[in-house]
């Protein structure tokens, strides 16, 4: 199996001299393609400037960062911005959607933004895969909170990219909408569209959240602090309490 995201001696540094903050430190890591993997730390552990270097959202200061094969190091801003809109999706916490446009001409957004004619067809595909086919026209303010992060995510998808990168993404919504939307995504990695394998990258930091994927990335300081495989919401809650008390 082949990687959709590849991290070799990553490292995130903020800021120089005695000011300095080293965010991320030497950091070895993949996301092979039809996995669902969640990282987790404490506070300041680095886990959101992870998500931020992998999406190419932000350059590491040192290390490379591979997408869909690409190494992003020597790409100018232009290519840089093409590769995003095309082979990463990101969802976040806040369902970053234009009132003024309906569910459909917002999961159409990145298809304009790359100056390409919506397909409707696709467009429409995208929504049937969040189960928002007939919310089509419904602007986000006629829309529950699960159902604006459905859009939001079906808006992610619509490019079909090698991987979707998800920051918090039930942490606006309640428990029961939360569950619906973990089962969603991880049908989209059980189940994907036209034999694709769809790969998520999400971080959390809920133990019940984090045991929908297949592996937990635990991060501290920066650096990797370990893993769990078909992780349980107990085994998960053990592990970060370690990794506090330890700090």
């Amino acid at each position: 199996m082949d990687d959709a995201v590849r991290l070799e001696s990553l490292t995130k540094t903020y800021g120089s001299g005695d000011s300095a903050v080293t965010a991320l430190r030497d950091v070895h890591l993949s996301f092979p393609r039809g996995t669902f993997t969640a990282v987790m730390g404490p506070s300041g552990s680095g886990k959101s400037t992870l998500l931020q270097c992998a999406a190419a959202l932000d350059r590491p200061t040192s290390g490379r960062v591979f997408i869909d094969g690409t190494d992003i190091a020597g790409l100018n801003e232009t290519a840089l911005t093409e590769l995003r809109r095309e082979s990463t999706g990101f969802v976040f916490q806040a369902f970053n959607l234009l009132p003024s446009l309906t569910a459909e001409q917002n999961v159409a957004l990145p298809m304009r933004l790359a100056g390409r004619k919506p397909d409707r067809r696709t467009v429409q595909r995208a929504l049937a895969q969040v189960g928002l086919e007939k919310k089509a026209g419904s602007r986000p303010g006629q829309l529950s909170g699960g159902q604006q992060q459905r859009v939001a995510i079906a808006r992610a998808l619509v490019t079909r990219p090698a991987v979707l990168f998800a920051d918090e993404p039930t942490g606006a919504l309640d428990l029961t909408t939360g569950r619906e939307l973990l089962d969603m995504l991880r049908k989209l990695v059980d189940s994907p569209v036209d034999d694709g394998l769809a790969t998520v990258v999400m971080v959390t930091h809920d133990p019940n959240v984090a045991s929908y994927a297949d592996r937990v990335l635990f991060l501290a300081d920066g650096g990797l602090a370990g893993e769990l495989i078909s992780p349980t919401p107990e085994a998960v809650a053990a592990r970060m309490t370690d990794l506090t008390v330890s700090r």
